[in-house]
């Protein structure tokens, strides 16, 4: 049974930055192209970033320059440095296969306000 975790949102200031970890487990995490989205609220859920098993990146163009998707596959880990975060980034923030197959996790909160 594939499970993900969402960890590491939290309320930060225009400008500022955090780091968010996406735990998989129940899945051959090395090979699968991973990604990030995020759900704002009355929004459907959009896609942010994603990252294939050898690095290669794609990023939603208004996150571009900004955040930067990793993994580290010893630890079945997927990351998201956001930084530069503006209001119109808050959001729930979830990863998934590419494709978004996997049972959704509960997510992240990432809220941007002064």
């Amino acid at each position: 049974q594939v499970q993900l975790v969402e960890s590491g949102g939290g309320l930060v200031q225009p400008g500022g930055s955090l780091r968010l970890s996406c735990a998989a487990s129940g899945t051959d995490f090395s090979v699968r192209t991973m990604a990030w989205f995020r759900q704002a609220p009355g929004k459907q859920r959009e896609f942010v970033a994603s990252i294939t098993g050898d690095g290669v990146t794609v990023y939603l163009y208004s996150v571009k320059d900004r955040f930067t998707i990793s993994r580290d596959n010893s630890k079945n880990t997927l990351y998201l440095q956001m930084n530069s975060l503006k209001p119109e980034d808050t959001a729930v923030y979830y990863c998934n296969a590419r494709l978004g197959f996997f049972p959704w996790g509960q997510g992240t909160q990432v809220t941007v306000s002064s």
